[in-house]
């Protein structure tokens, strides 16, 4: 009984703001949404990046970028506006050997296998799959996101993938999405081949305090407010603490927005997000100090 009236008190509280400021929608959910997705240059950029490697055909597309800095919000944006144009297979997370590897491969593509398969067999089954693709006039794109996760021998494995590529035409393609260190895993000398394939790369950096505010006020209006609601000194407090990673912007300004509801004032200002940090509810502001101590 408890956990019902908690629940529909937060709920509450949550349209309470929104009521309070006039918007349609929160401003800044984590849940991902096209109408709220922002385009600052260097994401621009990325998604150039990303798009210019499906459409050219390349073997090997490479975007790192730190936790919460939108690598995976431009990979939702790229498979929404191909459709069905290309076959994708989408990898989160894989681990394992080269034979639980194509396994993953396998299941992302939904192709039946019988798991108690070796290698041979698997291998087989997947170049039959391509080809069969390719004769239907698709390609075939597969996506690993938080790829850092793979070993050595994993990426390895990835590139003699690319080897049943023949001729003028790619049929499959490689997209590895991963945190900073992939990018160092792959400069890595005995990855030297894989590298060679790559044909277009990225690198994601946090956002700095121009493309933040305008991050904030993009948000805002697109939930139907003026784009006023935090100002602009709020913004540099919060530029500060997140380091401009978008993800921690949306959870700092949602916060900020239910602190100021709270105090009766229609704007966010630094006092306001200075009262957040002040009582500790903005986690990763805990985090950043912890850390820094560290150093």
């Amino acid at each position: 009984m408890n956990k019902v009236v908690e629940t529909q008190s937060a709920e509450s509280s949550v349209g309470f703001y929104m009521d309070f400021f006039g918007f349609q929608e929160r401003p800044f959910t984590l849940v991902p949404d096209p109408d709220f997705l922002f385009w600052s240059p260097q994401h621009r950029r990325a998604y150039s990046v990303l798009e210019f490697g499906i459409l050219s055909r390349a073997p090997i597309t490479l975007v790192t970028g730190g936790v919460g800095c939108g690598k995976t919000t431009l990979l939702r944006e790229l498979l929404r506006q191909f459709g069905n144009r290309v076959t994708v297979g989408l990898i989160s997370n894989a681990q394992g050997g080269r034979g639980e590897l194509i396994q993953w491969v396998l299941n992302s593509l939904d192709v039946p296998f019988d798991t108690g398969s070796g290698y041979v067999q698997l291998f087989q089954k997947l170049q039959d799959y391509l080809i069969e693709e390719y004769a239907a006039g698709r390609r075939v794109v597969l996506i690993f996101d938080e790829a850092q996760n793979l070993s050595a021998e994993s990426l390895e494995e990835l590139r003699m993938l690319t080897n049943i590529n023949s001729g003028k035409d790619e049929i499959l393609q490689l997209v590895l999405v991963g945190q900073p260190e992939l990018r160092e895993m792959v400069l890595e000398p005995s990855l030297r081949q894989l590298a060679q394939r790559i044909a277009a790369s990225f690198h994601l950096l946090p956002m700095d305090e121009k493309s933040v505010l305008e991050l904030i006020q993009f948000r805002l209006q697109a939930a139907g407010g003026t784009g006023t609601e935090i100002t602009p000194a709020a913004v540099k407090t919060i530029h500060r603490v997140t380091h401009g990673v978008p993800r921690l912007v949306n959870q700092l300004c949602d916060m900020a927005l239910l602190y100021a509801w709270s105090m009766d004032n229609h704007h966010v200002d630094e006092h306001v997000v200075q009262s957040v940090l002040d009582d500790g509810v903005f986690f990763a502001a805990q985090i950043a100090a912890e850390e820094a101590k560290q150093k």
